[in-house]
């Protein structure tokens, strides 16, 4: 039950607002939201009335303070005893340059200074929370990455507002001449420090656990002795606890006076950095797979551009190996990848449309050709 505050609640009403709250409680025994929207004060007897109301009713909260307001909840306690929380404040991204988009969000600079991640699902407020803290404990653990400061209200949906001043994704950093290769040394610095971070079992997602569920179904769409082995391959990739990023590509690595800075810590989990390497293989070229020029839509880089930025991070994360070698690891994320692809197209796409069919197709084939001759996903 949702009970609207408004204009002032002090000693010379606090008794008629109690009453009218318990008159439209009646017998209902749910959860009770106070929204102290319009909420302009509150006294020492409001916040009495408040308080026997938590005491009858212990799911009782308090949502949309203003600051003010909610500043008298904290230094009364009551943010200690029960959950209230802010007004969002309204941002419009209307005419804001588009820097970045993902499967959750698109991102947005406001301002020089500033950048707001808008969330794609309306009810997003758990997985704003849940982003910072991942974004939270990977900057403990030495991740460069930037940490939401706000939330804040984008029409009716939520967004994570950022200081980033005057920052540019590589993707930008590309287009304006700097070199891909050099760009690309620098994301595998990035990668290589997530990756030689090891997180205690259960810290973040499994990666594993994850990706046996894509192989769970694609396995059924091929030829019985190859739908075994590929099921095969995705058991011996060894349990690891690395920690991953899972959506690492040339528009989520901010580069700000010098500095390097990841967004988009939704997707942290952790296994093996061969899944890792699978993600940043679709985002360059598999999703490419059909339609050459998917890559460049999304990253916005041209063709030549990603394909390059995919060969230089092979090149730098296995400094010292062979190009046999950089291949053979290729074929392990690109096996990973059209096994992914494959569920995603068959269970999230029309499969009446042919485009769909001929990725599913293309997948299938690949996996068909290379998976007899593959003896291992991992390295």
């Amino acid at each position: 039950m949702i009970i609207k505050l408004s204009g002032r609640i002090d000693s010379s009403n606090a008794a008629e607002t109690e009453a009218k709250i318990a008159e439209q409680i009646g017998a209902f025994d749910g959860e009770i939201v106070l929204d102290a929207g319009e909420l302009e004060y509150i006294s020492s007897a409001g916040l009495r009335v408040i308080l026997r109301l938590k005491k009858s009713n212990a799911s009782t909260k308090v949502i949309n303070c203003n600051s003010e307001v909610y500043e008298i909840f904290d230094m009364t306690g009551f943010t200690e005893m029960m959950e209230i929380s802010k007004a969002y404040r309204n941002v419009s991204v209307e005419g804001c340059e588009v820097i970045g988009e993902g499967a959750n969000g698109i991102v947005y600079r406001t301002d020089p200074d500033t950048i707001v991640k808008v969330y794609k699902n309306p009810d997003s407020l758990e997985e704003i929370h849940n982003e910072r803290e991942l974004a939270r404990k990977a900057f403990v653990m030495g991740i460069p990455t930037a940490i939401p400061y706000d939330v804040v209200r984008v029409g009716n949906l939520y967004g994570s507002v950022f200081e980033l001043l005057s920052a540019k994704s590589f993707a930008k950093l590309i287009n304006e001449g700097v070199d891909v290769g050099e760009l690309a040394k620098q994301s595998v610095e990035i990668l290589k420090t997530m990756h030689s971070t090891e997180l205690k079992p259960g810290e973040l997602p499994d990666k594993k656990k994850e990706s046996l569920k894509w192989v769970g179904f694609t396995s059924k769409q091929l030829p019985e002795e190859i739908g075994a082995k590929l099921t095969s391959l995705f058991d011996d990739i060894p349990d690891t606890n690395n920690m991953l990023h899972g959506d690492f590509h040339v528009k989520n690595i901010m580069q700000q006076n010098g500095e390097n800075l990841l967004i988009d810590m939704d997707t942290l989990s952790m296994g093996h950095p061969i899944y890792e390497l699978a993600a940043v293989f679709a985002a360059y070229v598999g999703f490419s797979c059909v339609n050459k020029f998917n890559a460049q839509e999304f990253l916005g880089i041209k063709k030549e551009a990603c394909d390059k930025f995919w060969s230089y991070t092979l090149l730098y994360y296995f400094d010292g190996k062979d190009e046999d070698f950089r291949r053979s690891v290729e074929n392990m994320a690109a096996i990973i990848c059209y096994t992914r692809l494959t569920r995603w197209f068959m269970t999230k796409k029309d499969p009446n449309d042919e485009y769909v069919k001929s990725v599913i197709e293309f997948c299938k084939n690949y996996l068909c050709e290379n998976v007899p001759k593959t003896d291992k996903l991992y390295f």
